[in-house]
């Protein structure tokens, strides 16, 4: 098992990773009820678009011997009714300027970020806008 989720009431769960022992806990969102106090499930769903390409372009940066440290990300979700769902993410990639890279590795790390199973894995209905500012 990958994780146990309890549902704590009040429109909020807690999640436990079963390796690590490591927990989140998630709130509604305000727009739905809730509080705003956590990630939203649907929060974390475009979050974790954002932190697998970062982590796909940092395995395939450190094959080619790049520093990604310092790396910023800034996501936005947005959300359509009826039913109600996530319809796109907004990824925005903020490159630190110590950062020197050419425009063939560009191109390699930008492919890894692109090709991240988070990436393969949501419905095409929802958009992935990416911006690599560099």
């Amino acid at each position: 098992m990958t994780s146990e989720i309890v549902y704590k009431g009040d429109l909020r769960t807690l999640a436990t990773h079963l390796h690590s022992g490591n927990s989140i806990e998630t709130d509604a969102p305000l727009d739905n009820q809730g509080k705003a106090e956590r990630f939203s499930p649907t929060d974390l769903l475009a979050t974790s678009l954002g932190c697998c390409m970062v982590t796909i372009m940092g395995i395939k940066a450190r094959d080619m011997n790049i520093d990604l440290s310092g790396v910023k990300i800034d996501i936005q979700k947005h959300m359509k009714p009826d039913p109600r769902r996530v319809a796109g993410v907004d990824v925005h990639f903020y490159f630190p300027s110590t950062l020197v890279l050419d425009d063939k590795e560009r191109t390699i790390l930008k492919n890894a970020a692109l090709s991240c199973p988070v990436a393969k894995s949501l419905h095409p209905d929802i958009e992935q806008n990416v911006v690599f500012n560099w």
